[in-house]
C-alpha cells in the first residue's frame, strides 16, 4: 500500500514539473517572437556608411525619442534625448576614432533597436 502511494505521488510530482516546464518554454517563445516581430517592422536607414566627416544621418519610419552612440568596448560617446520625437536626425561626432560603433535607437513607443556603424578617418 505504501509503495503504491509513493509511486502515485512520484508520478504526479513528475507530471506537474513537466507541465510547468512546458508552460515556461511556451511563454518564452511567445515573448521572443513578439519582440522580434516588432523590431522587424521598423525601417531604419543610417547613411553614409562608412561614416566620414564626423557626421551621419538616421532616417526612420517611426518617431525617435533617444539615440545613444557607444564604442565597441561599451563606452558612451554621445547621448541625445528628444522632447519632440523626430524621424530624421543628423548626428555630429566630435573627433571620433576609426572603428566600429553601436547606435542604440529608442522609439517613442518603447521599441529599442541597435545598429552597427563603421567610422573612418576624414580624408
Amino acid at each position: 500500500m505504501k509503495k503504491s502511494l509513493l509511486f502515485i505521488f512520484v508520478l504526479i510530482f513528475t507530471l506537474t514539473l513537466h507541465a510547468q516546464k512546458d508552460s515556461i518554454n511556451i511563454t518564452r517563445a511567445l515573448t521572443q517572437k513578439d519582440f522580434s516581430r516588432e523590431a522587424n517592422n521598423v525601417i531604419i536607414s543610417i547613411y553614409p556608411v562608412p561614416v566620414r566627416d564626423n557626421s551621419f544621418t538616421i532616417k526612420t519610419d517611426r518617431d525617435v525619442s533617444f539615440v545613444k552612440i557607444t564604442n565597441i568596448i561599451g563606452q558612451d560617446v554621445l547621448r541625445l534625448q528628444y522632447n519632440e520625437p523626430q524621424q530624421l536626425i543628423k548626428i555630429f561626432l566630435e573627433n571620433p576614432k576609426r572603428g566600429m560603433y553601436l547606435v542604440t535607437i529608442i522609439f517613442s513607443d518603447g521599441i529599442r533597436v541597435v545598429k552597427k556603424i563603421m567610422v573612418e578617418q576624414s580624408e
